[in-house]
C-alpha cells in the first residue's frame, strides 16, 4: 500500500495518483478516473478534482493508495 501524507487540507484524486507513481501524468490520472478504473473509499470516483482528506483510500489496479493527515 503507498501512503501520501497531506502537507495542506487536502490533495486532489489526480495528484495523488501522480504522487503515489500509479500514473505517470496529468493527462492519464484524468483518462484512467473518466474511465471509471479509480475508486475513492470503495465507491468509483470520476472527478478527478475529488478531494481527498485523511483516512481516505483510493484504488486503481490493484494498488491501494492511504491518505494520511500531516
Amino acid at each position: 500500500m503507498h501512503e501520501i501524507t497531506l502537507r495542506e487540507e487536502y490533495i486532489k484524486l489526480g495528484q495523488a495518483l501522480k504522487a503515489a507513481g500509479l500514473v505517470g501524468s496529468g493527462i492519464e490520472a484524468k483518462i484512467v478516473i473518466q474511465e471509471g478504473s479509480v475508486k475513492v473509499n470503495g465507491e468509483v470516483e470520476y472527478q478527478r478534482g475529488k478531494k481527498l482528506h485523511g483516512g481516505d483510500i483510493v484504488s486503481f489496479n490493484g494498488e491501494e493508495i492511504k491518505i494520511n493527515d500531516n
